[in-house]
């Protein structure tokens, strides 16, 4: 009893009870600090007076990437500066446009972006696929078809067999186009092609922990690396187990729905993050198919 007593002085005490304000966080915003305050019975012949309308909801801004992600339809320009003088860039619609455009301040060069060309290989032996898993950001440690941009002064097929050369050490043989794959938003186009390894040999390429050959029942759908390369293998079983190997064309529309409650949650808790939508393995089964056409 004497200790418990001597604890309450304690706390009652004017110096503990200014380090305990001291290390009080700060009260956070509440509906109850924006209540009217309690007003005693009108009389009965007295009229109701009207509601007060509801306080405003006091938020802090967004950054301008979570403002216009909602939004946003197609990833706005990177371009900031003018590559021919090297002056800040504005987005505007040009005169007879009608997309917004990275417009130089000064000189007024206009800069288009265009989307990137992505080549690969679908490489098939004794009725297995060759994957690699990946040594390089993005996706790493995750599996893919051998793939990556296509070069200035190179064909689609040769790109391919490139890509298939550097990260698997494959020597292969294009069959035939697969698959043409368009991704809008993160401004991707993909050509799959057909191969067959001209010898059975292949090693891990400088941007591959290995390389491997999978029966189709034990491709890791589960660890690929894009959304890209699952559609094209799913399409690929479809095919296979069809008898009737097709070419496909199809568009992947990345989904801005799944984020919506992530731009919430950022803003009810004032956390700003920068985001990258529609990419990255973390959202490799947010998206849609749509145009997809087999001959």
């Amino acid at each position: 009893m004497l200790l418990l007593r001597s604890h309450l002085l304690l706390l009652l005490s004017p110096r503990a009870r200014l380090l305990r304000h001291r290390a009080a966080p700060p009260p956070l915003p509440h509906a109850s600090r924006f209540r009217p305050p309690r007003m005693s019975s009108p009389p009965s012949n007295a009229r109701s007076p009207a509601p007060s309308p509801p306080p405003p909801v006091v938020s802090s801004p967004l950054p301008p990437a979570l403002q216009s992600a909602r939004h946003a339809e197609v990833p706005m320009s990177k371009i900031r500066f003018c590559s021919a003088c090297g002056s800040p860039t504005k987005l505007a619609i040009p005169d007879g446009d009608e997309k917004m455009r990275a417009i130089c301040s000064s000189c007024g060069r206009v800069h288009y972006e265009n989307p990137k060309m992505v080549v690969g290989c679908l490489v098939e032996h004794d009725n297995k696929v060759l994957l690699c898993r990946r040594k390089i950001e993005p996706a790493y440690g995750l599996w893919t078809l051998p793939a990556g941009f296509l070069e200035v002064g190179e064909s689609a097929a040769d790109g391919a067999s490139r890509e298939t050369l550097e990260e698997a050490c494959a020597d292969v043989e294009i069959l035939s186009p697969f698959a043409q794959l368009d991704i809008p938003l993160i401004g991707q186009n993909y050509i799959i092609f057909r191969a067959r390894l001209k010898t059975p040999d292949f090693s891990p390429g400088p941007e591959s922990l290995e390389c491997a050959l999978f029966a189709l029942d034990d491709i890791p759908f589960d660890s690929l690396a894009f959304s890209s390369i699952i559609v094209t293998l799913r399409m690929y079983l479809e095919d296979v187990k069809s008898g009737n190997i097709k070419f496909h064309y199809c568009t992947i529309n990345k989904r801005l729905a799944a984020y919506y409650g992530i731009l919430l949650y950022l803003k009810r808790n004032l956390c700003y993050s920068v985001c990258r939508l529609g990419t990255g393995p973390s959202d490799l089964r947010s998206f849609d198919i749509d145009n997809h056409f087999s001959v």
